[in-house]
This record gives structure tokens, C-alpha cells and sequence, in this order.
């Protein structure tokens, strides 16, 4: 099926409008309940690269750690290296309110 750019748009401002604010806990299960094992496992790698990115590791040492293309951590490095990215600002947020 192809992809609706609006569609994705659109469900995702949603998604990100109803979760402010929300708890922890409550993002997690909603996490479990949106995704199959296999996409809140792919989710979990992509977002692992992204922390390990911001700590030094080298590329081809994450890709054979978690089992990731290339692609899939150069792709993660210049979102991480972008004025303003998200990536620095949830890692930041992080930082200052460690998660268990």
C-alpha cells in the first residue's frame, strides 16, 4: 500500500498532541499496545543508536551491536547533528531526568 504523507502527518500530530503531558508509563503501554514485538523492536534499536551516536561509539560498531544497516545509523547521525533535533532535546531532557 502507499504511503499518504497527509495521512502520516495528520495521525502523528495527534498522536504527539494526546501523549503531552502524559506519564511515562502511559507512553510505554501505548507504545506496547500501537506496535508489534517486531516494530517496538526495530523502534528500540533506532532510538539505542541514536544514544550511542551521542556517546562516540563508532558507526560500524553499533551496526554490528545491535544488527543495523549503515544507512540506518548515517540516517540517525545527520537527524542527531541538525540545528535543533530532536534527537539532542529528548537525549537533553534525558540527561536531566534519568529514566530507571
Amino acid at each position: 500500500m502507499p504511503r499518504d504523507p497527509e495521512l502520516m502527518r495528520t495521525c502523528i500530530a495527534e498522536m504527539a498532541k494526546a501523549l503531552e503531558g502524559s506519564d511515562a508509563a502511559l507512553i510505554e503501554q501505548f507504545f506496547y499496545q500501537l506496535f508489534t514485538a517486531a516494530e517496538a523492536d526495530e523502534m528500540a534499536k533506532r532510538w539505542a543508536l541514536v544514544k550511542e551516536l551521542a556517546h562516540g561509539t563508532p558507526q560500524r560498531k553499533i551496526a554490528a551491536q545491535l544488527g543495523l544497516s549503515l544507512c540506518k545509523i548515517t540516517r540517525g547521525s545527520k537527524e542527531l547533528k541538525k540545528p535543533g533535533s530532536a534527537f539532542r532535546q529528548l537525549l537533553d531532557k534525558l540527561q536531566s531526568s534519568p529514566v530507571p
